[in-house]
C-alpha cells in the first residue's frame, strides 16, 4: 500500500510512501522461500490464489491473513484447522510488530515491513497514454502514474468534473500487468440507488422481485482486470461496508447468496468530493477511505494549467480525423481560451472545439465559430491577444473593457479581472524593459508575486 505525501521547500516536491512487506519461511517446509507483497491484505494458505502459497500439508487452504491498516498491522487466523501461533500462543487476531515470527501449521514465517519512500519528480514526458500536458502540474501527475501504474496498488483519483479522471483510470490499467484483462466502469452517481448493490456484486435467482436469473456483478466481470468506480462519494453509506469487505477480503457475495466468491481485481476510484470532509461529516466510512486512498492522485483543474491549453487543442484537433482541414486556432481564440475560467475543464474544452469544427470556413477556428457563451468574452480576449503578440500598434488600440451582462456576474467579473491583470503586467514589464525587480518595486508588489502572475499569463520577461 502507498501514500502520497507533499513537502514544500521553496517549491513542490512529491513523494510516494509505498508500504511493502516481506514474508520469509524461517522454519519448516520451504525453508528460505520469500515473498514481497505490496497489497494491503496478504493472504496465506495452501490455495493457489493466496499471496503466500505454502505446500505444508498442515496449512489450511485459507489459513491466515495479514491486514495492514490505519492503526497497525494485524495477523488474523481464518478458522484454520491447525491454528496460527505467535510463540506458544494460538491466536485469533493480534497486532504484529516488525520482524515478528509466527507459525501457520508447521511452517514458521517472519514478517518484515519494507517501506519505501520514492521522490516523484515531474515526468519528462508530456503524455501518459491519452492524457496530455506540458505543465509542471500535469507532469507531476504523470510522474506519480509512472510509478504506481505497474503495481497492484489501489488508486483514488480526485478532481473537479471534466478533469479526466476516467482517462487516468484507463491509463493506469493500460500501463499495468492487467492490461490484457477486462476494464469495467461503474458510475456510482448515475446508477439508481436500489440497483447499486446488484450491479456491483451481482445477485442470485429470487434474491428480489424481478431477479429471475442469477447474474454476475461488475466485480466478477472485472476478474483478472481493473474496475473503475466513478463518483465513489455517491456510494450509499449502507453499501460501503460491503465494498470494504471486497477490498480487504478479495471476495464478493452476491445479493441472496450464502457464500462468497474469490475475485482478483484492481480498484481505481474517483470522486469530485472532498472525501476527508465527507468522513468528518459522517457520510463516508473512514476505514473505506483509508483503503481507497492507498495512492491519491489529484488532477488540477484547467484554470490551474492554462499553459496546457494550446497542447490540448492541438491534441483534440489531431484526434478529429474527419475534420483534418482545421489545424489550429486564431490568436484571438487562443487568448480567449487562456482567459476563460473553464468550469467544465478539459471536457468543456473538448466540447467547444468539437462544436466549432463544423462552423469553420478555413484552417483555423475563429471567434465566429465559437458558442455565444465564449464569444461574449471576445473583447477581453482581444486585449489579451494583442498584448501577448507584443505588437505596438495593436497594443495602442486596446478595446474598452465592458462588463458583459449576457453572462453571469461571477463569470463577467472574472473575465475582466483576467484581462486587467494581463494588460497591467504587459504595460508594467514593457515600461521597465523586462526587469522584474524594477517592475515589482514600481508596482509595490513582492517580486515572487509578479513572477507568478507573469508565468500565469505566459508573458515573457527577463529573470533578473
Amino acid at each position: 500500500m502507498a501514500e502520497i505525501t507533499s513537502t514544500i521547500a521553496g517549491g513542490s516536491s512529491r513523494q510516494i510512501h509505498i508500504r511493502r512487506a516481506r514474508l520469509t519461511v524461517t522454519a519448516g517446509e520451504g525453508l528460505g522461500r520469500s515473498w514481497q507483497v505490496d497489497r494491503d491484505v496478504i493472504r496465506i494458505g495452501a490455495r493457489a490464489d493466496n499471496d503466500v502459497v505454502l505446500t505444508d500439508s498442515t496449512v489450511s487452504r485459507g489459513h491466515a491473513e495479514i491486514v495492514r491498516g490505519q492503526h497497525g498491522t494485524v495477523l488474523r487466523d481464518l478458522s484454520s484447522t491447525n491454528g496460527t501461533f505467535v510463540g506458544p500462543v494460538r491466536i485469533r487476531e493480534v497486532y504484529l510488530a516488525p520482524d515478528t515470527r509466527f507459525r501457520v501449521g508447521n511452517t514458521e514465517l517472519a514478517y518484515t515491513p519494507q517501506d519505501e519512500v520514492i521522490a516523484v519528480a515531474p515526468s519528462l514526458e508530456e503524455r501518459f497514454e491519452a492524457l496530455v500536458g506540458r505543465s509542471i502540474a500535469m507532469r507531476e501527475v504523470f510522474g506519480i502514474l509512472e510509478r504506481v501504474a505497474p503495481t497492484e496498488l489501489t488508486v483514488l483519483v480526485t478532481g473537479e468534473t471534466g478533469t479526466g479522471k476516467e482517462l487516468v483510470s484507463r491509463a493506469v490499467h493500460a500501463r499495468s500487468p492487467r492490461k490484457g484483462g477486462p476494464f469495467i466502469v461503474f458510475d456510482a452517481g448515475a446508477a439508481p440507488e436500489s440497483l447499486v448493490e446488484s450491479e456491483l456484486f451481482g445477485h442470485e435467482r429470487g434474491a428480489f422481485t424481478g431477479a429471475v436469473q442469477p447474474r454476475d456483478g461488475l466485480f466478477e466481470a472485472a476478474h483478472g482486470g481493473t474496475i473503475f468506480i466513478d463518483e465513489i462519494g455517491e456510494l450509499p453509506l449502507e453499501l460501503q461496508p460491503k465494498l470494504l469487505r471486497v477490498l480487504e477480503q478479495r471476495e464478493v457475495r452476491r445479493v441472496g447468496a450464502t457464500r462468497a466468491r474469490p475475485i482478483d481485481v484492481r480498484v481505481v476510484a474517483a470522486t469530485n468530493r472532498d472525501l476527508a470532509a465527507e468522513v468528518a461529516a459522517g457520510r463516508f466510512r473512514e476505514d473505506l477511505y483509508y483503503r481507497l486512498a492507498v495512492v491519491e492522485v489529484r488532477l488540477p483543474p484547467l484554470r490551474e494549467r492554462r499553459e496546457d491549453i494550446p497542447t490540448l487543442v492541438d491534441h483534440l484537433l489531431r484526434r478529429a480525423e474527419s475534420r483534418r482541414v482545421v489545424r489550429g486556432i486564431d490568436p484571438l481564440v487562443r487568448a480567449l481560451f487562456e482567459a476563460y475560467h473553464w468550469p467544465g475543464n478539459v471536457r468543456e474544452l473538448n466540447n467547444v472545439v468539437e462544436r466549432a469544427l463544423p462552423f469553420c470556413d478555413g484552417a483555423v477556428i475563429t471567434l465566429a465559430a465559437l458558442p455565444p457563451s465564449l464569444k461574449a468574452a471576445s473583447a477581453a480576449a482581444a486585449s489579451a491577444a494583442a498584448s501577448a503578440a507584443g505588437a505596438a500598434a495593436t497594443a495602442a488600440a486596446q478595446p474598452k473593457l465592458e462588463a458583459n451582462t449576457d453572462v453571469p456576474f461571477k463569470d463577467a467579473k472574472e473575465l475582466l479581472i483576467e484581462a486587467f491583470e494581463r494588460q497591467y503586467l504587459v504595460d508594467l514589464i514593457e515600461k521597465h524593459d523586462g526587469n522584474v525587480s524594477r517592475a515589482a518595486r514600481a508596482a509595490d508588489m513582492d517580486r515572487k508575486s509578479i513572477t507568478r502572475l507573469l508565468k500565469k499569463h505566459n508573458i515573457r520577461y527577463r529573470d533578473v
